[in-house]
């Protein structure tokens, strides 16, 4: 019997996490997919990874010169032998009945594109867990990612993605952005009125960044993406995407109004955190991620933030072109 999905995964110098993410492939309930290696022109090579699952999984390996993850993600669509495609970061560790409840939800509803949501897996780092933690939570950013059914606020990530082949004919995949490729991708899926859907019982481990420094120039890009997509689509700009940016400044007008003697913005900075660490400590049981994730979520909204009006001024006041500025770190 043939299979039914194409798994693609880009990597770019990471054959550990790979071999990880591989190994969960393994353990899947349901085996009814390939799956396509892109190296994108990495100097630390995963091939030697492959002979050890051929025996396992249907496993393709293929290089190329670095051009990013949205064109490398093309390529491995080209060489796909299906006709419905998915998308995992080579960070991710998928849960064993991931493909089992996907292939539920296709046989039960009309989908031409999906996406899923991410979770900490009980193996990661402190660190890892707190900025899980910022990354998803409803008092943070999280909300408005993408944690909703609606249309209008759901754009699946390349995270945890997939999308039939008719929808790569119609949108040619993934554009030549290094960052919010996988929004711009939605964005245009939306536009051609195919269904989109997100599936909430196929949530992958998405590992994300290792540190903070590491997570601070991720997000930092994303502020820039965010106005690079709001040119590039108009109207896909929300007030809600101003969050990040009304934190910054708001944060510094608080710090100097408390220094001439009006405190009450710099308490409700304080109780902000108090409640972050409340939440992620419960969470995650852990009262040290509660303090870690009061720290990361710091880090997500400046980085966004500043990222954001960064990109303001440089391409809305200065009207320059497309740029990100962490260019060697475009895989998130």
């Amino acid at each position: 019997m043939g299979k039914l999905y194409s798994v693609i995964i880009p990597v770019y110098n990471r054959p550990n996490e790979l071999e990880e993410l591989l190994r969960s492939l393994v353990l899947q309930t349901e085996k009814m997919f390939e799956v396509i290696i892109v190296e994108d022109g990495s100097s630390i090579s995963s091939e030697h990874l492959i002979p050890q699952f051929q025996t396992n999984i249907d496993i393709y390996y293929y290089t190329k010169a670095n051009s990013g993850p949205g064109d490398s993600r093309n390529f491995g669509m080209q060489k796909a032998n299906t006709d419905f495609f998915i998308f995992f970061d080579s960070d991710c560790i998928i849960p064993p009945n991931y493909f089992e409840l996907l292939t539920i939800e296709l046989n039960k509803n009309e989908i031409d594109c999906y996406g899923g949501p991410d979770k900490a897996h009980p193996s990661f780092t402190s660190i890892q867990k707190a900025i899980s933690y910022s990354m998803t939570s409803i008092l943070t950013t999280g909300g408005i990612r993408g944690g909703s059914e609606q249309l209008s606020k759901f754009h699946p990530r390349s995270f945890n993605m997939g999308f039939s082949k008719s929808v790569y004919l119609a949108t040619e995949g993934f554009s030549k952005m290094r960052f919010g490729e996988d929004v711009d991708f939605s964005l245009r899926v939306q536009k051609k009125n195919f269904n989109i859907r997100l599936l909430t019982n196929c949530f992958v481990y998405h590992k994300r960044r290792t540190d903070f420094k590491k997570f601070y120039k991720q997000i930092y890009n994303s502020g820039i993406a965010r106005i690079n997509l709001s040119l590039t689509h108009k109207g896909s700009f929300k007030i809600s995407h101003l969050f990040p940016t009304c934190f910054v400044l708001g944060s510094f007008c608080s710090i100097v109004l408390s220094i001439i003697g009006m405190s009450f913005p710099l308490y409700l900075l304080i109780l902000y955190c108090v409640v972050l660490f409340v939440s992620a400590s419960i969470e995650y049981r852990n009262i040290q991620i509660g303090i870690l994730a009061v720290a990361s979520t710091w880090i997500q909204m400046y980085a966004y933030g500043l990222g954001f009006l960064y990109a303001f001024f440089n391409r809305i006041i200065l009207k320059k072109s497309a740029f990100s500025a962490f260019e060697k770190n475009f895989y998130k």
